[in-house]
């Protein structure tokens, strides 16, 4: 009788150990795609849209711009097609993004409870005030979802005048860009082509007035 207490010699415990060790490579593997590409491929993001690939050339040519200010610049490598965001204006009227098709836009989620956010803010209106006209305008949509007096008293106060005001009091601007992967924090800011399509996207604040920045947008609208 063979004695079944005897420990396996080591080729046969190699030999059972192996299939495992294979199985957990591809799991790994497995939790490791839906981890890079869950966002976009499992939740319908737009991307890959054909009218976008012009958008992928354009951010190609402008990355060696996303430098100093703009380093944190993450430029737009699959084509996507922009939400078409609904928010209210001043007046609360109702606009939607793709009202601003045929200009580049720079799309600003913030809100006064987001300190980088205020910080940033005076960047996006001197931004506004140097590049803003028929070609570009920063979009700057306000998150806020209680005391809706208190950014437009943020605004007032800090005397940023050239900044249009939108305001988003559902937040539902920041659920649409997270769901395409596009809103991870605050500040969230996304360049946008005349097409509705995403050039680069940034998260967290950046030195919008600075050299760098008015460089890259200014290549980005063929300014």
């Amino acid at each position: 009788m063979p004695d079944t207490d005897q420990p396996r010699p080591d080729s046969t415990r190699k030999a059972f150990r192996t299939p495992m060790v294979l199985a957990a490579v591809v799991l790994a593997a497995a939790i490791g795609f839906v981890g890079i590409y869950g966002i976009g491929g499992l939740t319908g993001n737009h991307s890959g849209d054909p009218t976008c690939r012009p958008a992928v050339d354009l951010a190609k040519k402008l990355a060696p711009l996303a430098h100093g200010e703009v380093a944190a610049l993450t430029m737009a490598s699959a084509p996507l097609k922009v939400p078409d965001l609904t928010f209210n204006d001043a007046d609360g009227k109702p606009r939607k993004l793709s009202e601003w098709r045929g200009r580049t836009v720079l799309v600003n989620l913030w809100a006064t409870w987001c300190v980088p956010c205020r910080k940033e803010m005076p960047a996006l209106d001197q931004l506004q005030a140097k590049l803003g006209g028929p070609k570009f305008e920063v979009v700057a949509i306000n998150i806020d979802t209680r005391d809706l007096d208190r950014p437009r008293n943020f605004l007032k106060d800090g005397n940023l005048t050239q900044l249009s005001y939108f305001h988003d009091a559902k937040a539902k601007v920041f659920q649409d860009l997270k769901a395409v992967g596009r809103a991870l924090g605050m500040p969230t800011s996304v360049l946008v082509d005349g097409a509705g399509c995403e050039i680069a996207t940034i998260a967290g604040p950046a030195e919008w007035a600075s050299d760098d920045a008015v460089k890259l947008i200014t290549a980005a609208t063929g300014s």
